[in-house]
């Protein structure tokens, strides 16, 4: 069974492991942790850690104001469909045939 680790614990060995005060043995020994995960680990911090100090650009606030449009748009779409229906019910109560569309 696979073990899952949190992003602070991640993190807190990663940032170890770059320091370099211990080797990769050592601090799988410490950790519990194989040595190519944490080797993995310090690959990503180092590839990502641009990421870290981003700022909220354009880009990401468009997508999240994207994302609340898209979400409203569903939800339109779902109170219209169950309109649909409840008219198509009560156009067969009235009328005892379905509806020509």
């Amino acid at each position: 069974m696979r073990k899952k680790y949190d992003k602070t614990f991640k993190s807190k060995v990663a940032v170890e492991a770059l320091r370099g005060e211990k080797t990769l043995q050592e601090l799988s020994v410490t950790y519990q942790v194989h040595p190519n995960m944490i080797a993995q680990w310090k690959k990503d911090l180092i590839e990502n850690a641009e990421t870290i100090f981003e700022k909220k650009g354009k880009e990401q606030v468009r997508e999240e104001s994207l994302e609340v449009k898209i979400d409203s748009l569903y939800k339109q779409i779902g109170i219209l469909q169950v309109e649909k229906e409840f008219l198509k019910k009560k156009y067969r109560q009235v009328y005892g045939s379905e509806p020509d569309l």
